[in-house]
């Protein structure tokens, strides 16, 4: 790795907490929510820190609201596999966990400079599979969290570890391998180079399926998917791509595109994003809710 590459990594790193703020203006439930708790889950690679969130009481929650039994969306924060701060998605758990009624889980797992491919992927499989050992599960993320999140149903198909009842791949990066689109966008070729640098450094595994879960060959067998993406974001490609490769495969999807935004899709368009929001809400819950 450059050194300047890790310096510039390592900046990203530390300073996601004061520099990522996409989030402030759709807080538009569970902000009173209190604090989550925090434990530890063993993975592979390392115990992992998770942030659990509980649904308000009155909030019709499925069952035990604040126990292990309880079903919940495990979320997967984005950040380019270059932020490590689960933080910065606090205003989506809240909101999954008031609107839809049920436990969130927000996964503090590793990322670069500090490790590379595929310790993130592994971590949020274990992590995953921990929690659906206690309840049902579904799995979502944005960003290189949507990707992550992709990542995680192939793995726990592949080793029969535990079955998802949803993925939710908002903006997801899916292709490591390939050049991105040309056209200005927030994710520039410039950050996806550095990513592939520091996270991705052997370029023969950046076509792998848990690294690019849209070159995976068969994706037959995956939970139904939502998949959203945004009409001008460079990573639009990606999740448009696996839209149609999993309904191919015979897989459910929704696919919903947001029009005129770039990667902040549900920042820019705050109106919109109330309605997108609460269609993920309603799918979670009816996820969780009906029978295996």
């Amino acid at each position: 790795m450059r050194i300047s590459d890790r310096v510039s990594a390592a900046l990203m790193h530390a300073t996601a907490r004061y520099s990522v703020r996409y989030g402030d203006d759709l807080r538009f439930a569970g902000t009173d929510l209190p604090a989550p708790r925090k434990r530890r889950v063993p993975t592979r690679h390392g115990a992992v820190t998770i942030h659990e969130y509980d649904a308000p009481s009155g909030a019709g929650h499925l069952t035990g609201a604040t126990s292990a039994a309880t079903p919940a969306y495990v979320h997967f924060h984005g950040g380019a596999w270059l932020m490590r701060y689960p933080e910065m998605d606090d205003w989506w758990c809240r909101y999954v966990a008031a609107t839809a009624g049920v436990r969130v889980v927000n996964v503090d797992f590793r990322t670069g400079p500090y490790v590379a491919y595929p310790v993130a992927q592994h971590q949020c499989h274990d992590v995953a599979a921990a929690i659906a050992a206690e309840a049902p599960v579904v799995v979502g993320g944005f960003s290189s969290g949507g990707g992550l999140a992709a990542s995680v149903c192939l793995q726990a198909r592949d080793a029969g570890s535990f079955t998802p009842r949803l993925q939710v791949l908002g903006v997801p990066a899916l292709d490591l391998a390939s050049e991105l689109p040309s056209g200005a966008g927030m994710i520039s070729p410039s950050l996806r180079a550095l990513v592939r640098r520091v996270y991705f450094p052997d370029p023969a595994t950046r076509s792998e399926p848990y690294a690019s879960p849209v070159l995976a060959d068969d994706l037959t067998g995956l939970p139904p998917a939502i998949v959203l993406t945004a009409e001008r974001d460079t990573l639009r490609r990606d999740g448009d791509t696996y839209a149609r490769r999993l309904r191919e495969a015979g897989v459910d999807v929704v696919h919903d595109v947001t029009p005129g935004v770039d990667h902040y899709f549900l920042t820019e368009n705050p109106q919109r994003a109330r309605t997108t929001m609460a269609m993920v809400a309603t799918e979670i819950r009816e996820a969780l809710s009906r029978d295996a």
